[in-house]
């Protein structure tokens, strides 16, 4: 399958940033989750990750330099492949949202991994079907021009050397957050402004 094909059955089954958190908060009320695995702990992330996002859609404000990058966008979708239950997509998906909101030329999409893991194979970190993945497509054409994701560039360097280091799964999930918490947004916002200022030299 091509890519644009893959992208066109991606985006007929993608989703508003409003709908997908409504899609998760309902799940969430029904002890369920997105995705197939619907065991007690993948919903209690869940829970916590509504809350996360309901912390940054309060808390979060881009400085006017990164809007001001946004706005050179044209006619773009960015189409970002999550899940419900993923911590990091919980701390990354409100700061790109309030980042595109500022420019109607970029039509933020969202897709399940697990509905589109043809998809999620052609851009694996690491050999790994890691994310939030972000990827930036040509709104007329269908091409790629960009991704960003998993994580911000600080976050993905830990959480490698701790993996690597043998660290406990829990451990360095607890360390991670601790990060998110203290950068508050700011890594994020600077990567997308960064990639977006970029590809227009």
């Amino acid at each position: 399958m091509t890519s644009k094909t893959l992208f066109q059955e991606a985006l007929h089954k993608s989703l508003s940033y409003e709908e997908y958190r409504k899609l998760v908060d309902n799940l969430f009320e029904q002890g369920q989750t997105t995705g197939p695995n619907q065991s007690e702990k993948m919903v209690h992330y869940t829970g916590l990750n509504i809350q996360r996002m309901q912390k940054w859609e309060k808390r979060y404000a881009p400085a006017p330099g990164s809007l001001e990058a946004m706005t050179s966008v044209r006619d773009e979708i960015w189409l970002i492949l999550t899940e419900g239950w993923c911590g990091d997509a919980a701390h990354s998906l409100p700061v790109i949202h309030k980042l595109t909101q500022v420019n109607k030329s970029i039509d933020l999409r969202l897709v399940l991994r697990d509905e589109n893991l043809e998809l999620m194979d052609t851009h694996l970190t690491d050999g790994g079907r890691s994310i939030p993945k972000l990827i930036r497509l040509r709104k007329e054409t269908l091409e790629e021009i960009g991704e960003w994701g998993p994580r911000p560039e600080p976050a993905q360097n830990m959480f490698k050397e701790m993996r690597a280091a043998g660290v406990p799964h829990d451990e360095y999930t607890k360390a991670l957050q601790l990060w998110y918490a203290r950068d508050r947004g700011k890594t994020i916002e600077m990567e997308i402004a960064k990639m977006v200022a970029e590809a227009k030299v």
